[in-house]
């Protein structure tokens, strides 16, 4: 793809929606069990990547009680955070982190999960520097590792991203999760072909969970593949939420013709000369 074109197709037509793919790979870099713990914390009905909009909601009104009683607790604070993010609530659950943080400031996990809040509320590099001090040189965890490398690719540096997932895979090999990421890097790029290629790596692997095949069913329907897209999108869902998110692909994808005029125009003399002068 023409680097012109690649940065068209980035801006005008992937930018946010890969940008919140992206997002949601770095809250989803610890598994349901590790987000959802239980002790003080409600327990959850069903994991929460199957709950619908209303059972989130409930959810984290159950959370937002049992933080009110104890805001300084490092599990209640990290998981009602996650909740509030998966709601959209993004600068609430960055200041119950803030709170948390406060309260456990040498908390490996609790300064991920900050790092985390941090990255989804926009704050790029501070999230980098929180993940940072989360990390120990001598027991690396691939998770933060995965996560800078999200941080990065939203920051618009691929290349430093790219790495950073790989350093992952040194330590975790075939980890689906790090691999729908480095995935997903190529898709902000606009390179779609490489970018199928490791999310069908991701999800082939044993572990892979639906986020990841989402992820390979937007990138398949992008490349005009609508019917195997929606196959894909399919899987291991209820009616209700397959429906939900194939409506979300034909949404992103009625963008396609608009994305071959701005293709072909990128391809005239006049848009290669404007393109060299950027």
């Amino acid at each position: 793809m023409p680097a012109s074109l690649t940065t068209t197709f980035t801006n005008r037509i992937l930018q946010g929606a890969a940008a919140s793919l992206l997002v949601l790979a770095l809250a989803g870099c610890s598994t349901t069990k590790d987000r959802m713990t239980t002790g003080s914390v409600p327990k959850l009905t069903k994991p929460v990547e199957e709950m619908d909009a209303t059972e989130l909601r409930s959810a984290t009104d159950r959370l937002g009680q049992a933080y009110e009683k104890n805001p300084r607790d490092p599990v209640t604070g990290v998981n009602y955070a996650n909740l509030l993010r998966m709601n959209g609530r993004d600068m609430q659950a960055l200041a119950v982190m803030q709170q948390v943080a406060i309260a456990n400031p040498a908390d490996r996990n609790v300064l991920a999960a900050y790092g985390k809040a941090q990255a989804a509320a926009g704050q790029f590099q501070q999230a980098l520097d929180t993940i940072g001090r989360a990390q120990t040189p001598d027991r690396p965890d691939w998770k933060l590792i995965s996560a800078q490398g999200a941080i990065l690719d939203q920051m618009g540096r691929a290349s430093d991203a790219r790495q950073r997932y790989r350093d992952a895979l040194d330590i975790q090999p075939n980890e689906p999760s790090i691999l729908s990421n480095l995935g997903m890097s190529y898709v902000l790029t606009g390179d779609l072909r490489t970018a199928e290629t490791y999310l069908r790596s991701a999800a082939s692997q044993p572990t892979a969970d639906s986020r990841v095949r989402q992820n390979l069913a937007l990138v398949v329907g992008l490349q005009g593949r609508f019917p195997e897209a929606e196959q894909i999108a399919r899987r291991e869902l209820s009616p209700q939420q397959a429906d939900a998110n194939v409506a979300y692909l034909r949404g992103m994808l009625s963008q396609q013709n608009s994305w071959q005029k701005l293709a072909a125009k990128d391809k005239t003399p006049q848009a290669a000369g404007d393109s060299n002068t950027n």
